[in-house]
């Protein structure tokens, strides 16, 4: 969205941003319900630092719930369930006017569900909470950054990533590319300097528009502020394009849950219909080429920015290419590793796509197996 766009109390959504809704919204729902089963779980906290007003109007002008109406409906639900367990959210803005609207379409607190607005930067809020993070006591939060630009205050995010937890990271690609290149304001420089962790934004002008380079170095940079290297730190993300088929932002999800790392990825794909992105591919899923390798005489086109299942059954016939007796366990493993690929909610797909398009043959017997064949599609 333009910055004049977000200037508004109401702004316009664009379909991706809808989608973008649609995909947290899910999202939430089912990982609250995955935690609230298990019994060391005593609640859940949402935090929106940067939630804006909760309503937005689509292109034909219709009213569109935004993430934080979204949410709090959701988890009201939730705690409706789960009476004995506390639910908490934590809405910021930067706009009185937009935290003004946002309360007509919040609902009530109730006796475990309490909703917490407040009006200032959100990453000062951030540095608040995250001060009290070790004293939450068995309370597991989801922490949604989403600010406006390629603006991240890693300082604010840094409790949220050494403690037991999710965050939710809008990293605006576009932004950084439109710019970072011909950037001369001071400001701006310092606010890419900080956001990619650089001492001079000319380190950065090599990137160019290569996507990949700024993604890989958000990675690399939550890596390192998790902390301790033993640590088993999961972080997958997606893309989001706009209906001109650019690359917005894509959405970076960090968590130490194995279990919220496979929820997400299903949950993304399910919300892109079975794909990893919407993006248009203008008819080229499932389509084949031809691989002068000499391994296979054709394999699917991959698009490393809209995977589809095709796309995964190649990666697992790379990994397993001519191997005999493969337990599926390990097929599932391979995936479940994955920063993209999800092996829950697709696995009765992925072994009909091996079997009928990559000659794999399956094996029953006390642990069901699979064959590879010998070529690579």
């Amino acid at each position: 969205m333009s910055s004049s766009n977000n200037e508004k109390v109401i702004s316009k959504a664009s379909p991706h941003t809808v989608k973008k809704f649609d995909l947290i919204e899910e999202y939430i729902k089912s990982w609250a319900q995955k935690l609230m089963l298990n019994e060391a779980c005593n609640g859940l906290v949402f935090i929106d630092c940067m939630c804006s007003s909760g309503m937005y109007t689509d292109a034909e002008g219709k009213f569109v719930k935004g993430t934080p109406v979204r949410v709090a409906e959701a988890l009201l639900d939730v705690a409706r369930t789960y009476t004995q367990k506390q639910v908490f959210l934590y809405l910021n803005d930067n706009s009185k006017d937009k935290i003004k609207e946002l309360k007509k379409h919040l609902p009530s607190d109730e006796r475990n569900f309490r909703i917490v607005t407040s009006v200032g930067d959100g990453n000062e809020l951030l540095k608040t909470i995250g001060l009290q993070l070790n004293q939450t006591n068995h309370l597991h939060f989801f922490l949604l950054y989403d600010p406006y630009d390629a603006s991240i205050d890693w300082e604010a995010l840094l409790p949220f990533f050494k403690n037991w937890g999710e965050v939710l990271i809008n990293h605006m690609i576009s932004d950084s590319i439109r710019a970072i290149s011909q950037v001369k304001n001071d400001s701006a420089k310092k606010k890419y300097e900080g956001t990619y962790l650089v001492d001079d934004v000319k380190k950065l002008i090599p990137f160019g528009s290569n996507k990949a380079a700024y993604e890989q170095r958000l990675r690399e940079i939550i890596e390192f502020l998790k902390g301790y290297s033993e640590r088993k730190y999961y972080i997958a993300a997606f893309p989001f394009f706009n209906t001109k088929n650019s690359l917005v932002y894509d959405l970076v999800h960090c968590t130490s849950h194995e279990a919220g790392f496979k929820l997400f990825k299903t949950t993304a794909w399910k919300t892109f219909g079975d794909k990893s992105s919407l993006k248009n591919r203008h008819g080229e899923e499932g389509q084949l080429m031809f691989d002068f390798t000499g391994e296979s005489a054709c394999k699917p086109v991959v698009d490393d920015y809209c995977y589809d299942v095709y796309s995964i059954v190649s990666y697992v016939q790379d990994n397993f290419c001519g191997k005999k007796d493969v337990p599926l366990e390990d097929i599932w493993s391979l995936l479940d590793e994955h920063p993209v690929f999800p092996s829950d909610g697709y696995r009765s797909q992925i072994k009909s796509v091996l079997k009928q398009d990559f000659g794999a043959q399956m094996l029953r017997q006390k642990t069901e197996k699979i064959n590879f064949s010998d070529k690579r599609g």
